[in-house]
């Protein structure tokens, strides 16, 4: 998948645990945990959510997500 998640490395900028994510975002901690730990974007990532994490951790929609060329891609 060309959408890479990067919750995990933004919340480390941030000196930030999934705990306290969870907690200032009002999210279960299991979820927050399942999103932390993956680093494809979800694909059921709902906007509140997206909203919910870049007010919390003070970043753009872009420091979340990454587009990156497909690996096995056929080169032109």
């Amino acid at each position: 998948m060309p959408i890479k998640w990067r919750l995990k490395a933004v919340m480390a900028d941030r000196e930030m645990s999934y705990r306290e994510l969870a907690q200032a975002t009002g999210l279960h901690r299991v979820t927050v945990n399942k999103l932390v730990n993956t680093y494809e974007m979800p694909p059921r990532l709902d906007r509140r959510t997206l909203e919910k994490f870049c007010r919390v951790l003070q970043c753009q929609p872009g420091d979340l997500l990454r587009y990156t060329e497909e690996e096995d891609s056929p080169t032109k």
